[in-house]
């Protein structure tokens, strides 16, 4: 299958290198990056073996990329106003756009901007940056996981997860619902919380208060979760995602670097939307709730 990567950043260069590597045809759209990498190519230093590709195919604007069978969306959730132009170049009747991204409510947005499409979660459980031009620095994990939404061709869908597998990408299926709100029993909390307090995951799990506080604001992801209906998530997971960031290499996830370089944020996804699900039915989140007002003032945004 052909792949195209919207968002060559940290996590479309650093998944859709794995799949060049594996021999997959694998098709990237770059942008301040472009000229750098199509003088140097695209190196990726991994916790799991470094690796280069000396001339991937790249691309600056969209409407030069083929048509492709599957589409890696790896933008941040604040630019997907861009998709209703970026992808329809990109698309034919059976292609599956793939989005991973952070948050609740993203492929119901994009399916009312494109009502045919095809659509599937990805859950990305990585530790991974981009720094600099045409270098991917992965330093632990690398896990997806992908909820199908509305793809009706299961064949191509798990073709899909036995391409990164082959990659060495240690890839599954998940129940959609259930995998989007798991991943926001990690991102919730700690996204926000290292931007607020200025730090790193490892330093608010060695405080006690700031640990305890972690783990209360993770269950009260669970609880709503379960509050509306989803299955196979209780305080048991909540314990296992600390167990994994207790053993996590120090981190700044996607947020804190987002704030610490003057970009926006991922409210909207990351805490309004599932905030909003949570207090419409009938269990809000109060302490996440105190979190987003205040990412809300560092980020001068009203969230009006």
């Amino acid at each position: 299958m052909r792949y195209g990567i919207i968002g060559t950043g940290a996590i479309g260069g650093y998944y859709g290198a794995r799949l060049a590597q594996s021999g997959r045809e694998v098709h990237f759209l770059l942008h301040r990056d472009y000229d750098f990498v199509l003088e140097n190519g695209l190196q990726v230093d991994s916790c799991d073996g470094s690796f280069h590709l000396d001339h991937p195919y790249i691309y600056n604007k969209v409407e030069d990329m083929p048509q492709c069978d599957v589409v890696l969306v790896c933008l941040k959730s604040t630019n997907n106003h861009l998709l209703q132009s970026l992808l329809p170049p990109l698309l034919h009747k059976q292609t599956l756009v793939v989005l991973i991204q952070n948050g609740l409510g993203l492929e119901e947005d994009v399916q009312q901007m494109f009502p045919s499409l095809q659509l599937a979660a990805g859950l990305a459980f990585i530790c991974s940056a981009k720094s600099e031009p045409g270098r991917v620095n992965h330093q632990c994990y690398g896990q997806i996981n992908l909820g199908n939404y509305s793809c009706k061709d299961e064949t191509q869908f798990l073709q899909v997860l036995a391409d990164f597998n082959a990659a060495g990408v240690k890839a599954g299926q998940v129940e959609y619902l259930e995998a989007r709100w798991k991943k926001a029993v990690w991102n919730m909390p700690f996204n926000g919380m290292t931007v607020a307090l200025n730090t790193q995951t490892d330093l608010l799990l060695k405080h006690p208060a700031t640990r305890r506080l972690i783990r209360e604001q993770m269950m009260e992801v669970v609880n709503a979760a379960r509050h509306l209906g989803v299955k196979n998530i209780d305080e048991t997971f909540a314990d296992k995602m600390i167990q994994m960031t207790d053993e996590m290499t120090p981190y700044s996830p996607s947020m804190k670097l987002d704030f610490d370089f003057h970009r926006p944020m991922e409210l909207d996804y990351l805490y309004t939307r599932p905030l909003t699900m949570a207090r419409e039915g009938g269990c809000p989140m109060p302490k996440l709730e105190m979190l987003e007002a205040e990412l809300r003032f560092l980020s001068g945004d009203s969230g009006r």
